[in-house]
């Protein structure tokens, strides 16, 4: 005989604990908001994956603001601009001189620490470690999700709003009806090969590469932990690569006749990060709302995943405050088409840094060329400056 499964009762029901989903979950807390998340991963297990995180002046404040923590403004590093190197040669943009503006890099990893700290400071209900299977009754008034928890028992959701934040490869995101939804994506041809390493900083600022021999990023993630990329094709094996080849590789990527030289140390970690350009249209179907990369993802050329992400959820908190306060859904309704805007914007310039960094796998000596001609015209203009600069940092919500 089959057990009959546990009904829980919420207002917002959000599939998903990563950094989006406990963004949301935190804000309509504070709004008196009740609401439940679930989550498949474990806590430790989510704490432990290393990813990159390059936070715009919004994204910092929301953090801050909401109460959170303030640990971004004491662990992350502030940075005024990038350099772009090409032609062997660094051109440096001051984002504080060119639009007033910085971004702030705090791995992603660690603003999920602090978010699900704060969501077990206020008693919020987390369920890591818990499966959804099953999504229900998405167009009526009272969606329905079923999830299983780490000791097998059976629970069924029933909220008014039900929110998708379950990542890029988001099981929400496939309930939609085919006949309501359109995708729109990019499959690229190359994927970024990524080290962590005990060393200190190369330089003062990110360093954005376009080489003959392939694109590279040198980042950063403290004064002692260094992060950093080189173009590769998506099925490279990371056994593949010693630490000697590795070093080489990226050394030969930002040589130029300034002689400039990284600075080295021991690799303890070695990944191949694959990527694409993608848009669900709408980012809704009934009461059932996308958020973040269960929306939308884009290439990590510009930076601009997690904030669209805090994006998205600063225009559907501001929604569901204003359907639970006044009564009114206008703005729910209203959520994929706002969001949308800036998703489009977003994806437009990773497209743009995008095709302009990285090295073309056919080595078409056309394409190569027009983007060394791209970089210098971004470069000797203060109007091409002023729009990476902006774009980089981000547009103003609202």
């Amino acid at each position: 005989m089959a057990t009959a499964r546990t009904i829980i009762k919420t207002q917002v029901g959000i599939v998903g604990g990563g950094p989006a989903g406990l963004m949301l979950s935190h804000l309509l807390s504070k709004q008196g908001i009740e609401n439940l998340v679930v989550e498949s991963r474990d806590h430790e297990t989510i704490r432990n994956t290393h990813r990159a995180g390059i936070l715009e002046a919004q994204a910092v404040k929301l953090l801050v603001d909401s109460g959170v923590d303030g640990r971004v403004l004491t662990v992350g590093d502030e940075h005024e601009g990038i350099d772009l190197r090409f032609n062997g040669e660094s051109h440096p943009l001051d984002f504080t001189e060119l639009v007033d503006a910085t971004v702030t890099l705090y791995a992603q990893n660690e603003i999920f620490v602090d978010l699900a700290a704060a969501r077990e400071r206020d008693g919020g209900d987390v369920r890591f470690s818990s499966t959804v299977t099953q999504l229900m009754d998405l167009e009526t008034e009272t969606p329905k999700f079923v999830f299983t928890d780490e000791s097998g028992t059976e629970f069924e959701v029933h909220c008014d709003i039900l929110v998708g934040a379950d990542g890029s490869r988001s099981f929400c995101r496939r309930q939609i009806p085919e006949t309501n939804r359109k995708d729109f994506k990019v499959e690229y041809p190359f994927a970024w090969f990524g080290i962590l390493t005990e060393a200190p900083k190369s330089s003062k600022e990110l360093i954005y590469a376009n080489s003959p021999h392939g694109f590279a990023l040198i980042s950063q993630r403290s004064e002692s932990v260094q992060r950093m990329y080189f173009q590769c094709d998506p099925n490279e094996n990371t056994d593949n690569w010693s630490e000697d080849r590795i070093w080489s590789e990226l050394q030969r990527r930002v040589d130029g006749p300034d002689n400039f030289q990284l600075k080295t140390g021991p690799i303890f970690d070695k990944t191949v990060l694959k990527f694409r350009s993608f848009v669900r249209e709408p980012l809704s179907h009934g009461r059932l709302f996308l958020i973040g990369d269960a929306g939308h993802t884009v290439p990590p050329t510009g930076a601009k995943g997690l904030n669209l992400a805090f994006a998205d959820v600063k225009v559907l908190f501001e929604a569901l405050d204003s359907f639970y306060t006044s009564k009114n859904d206008t703005l729910l309704h209203g959520y994929s088409d706002k969001a949308l805007k800036r998703v489009w914007k977003a994806q437009n310039f990773s497209y743009w840094m995008t095709s302009m960094l990285h090295t073309p796998v056919n080595a078409d000596p056309f394409m190569a060329n027009r983007a060394l001609g791209e970089l210098d015209t971004v470069t000797s203009s203060r109007y091409g400056q002023q729009y990476l600069a902006e774009s980089y940092t981000g547009w103003p919500h609202g």
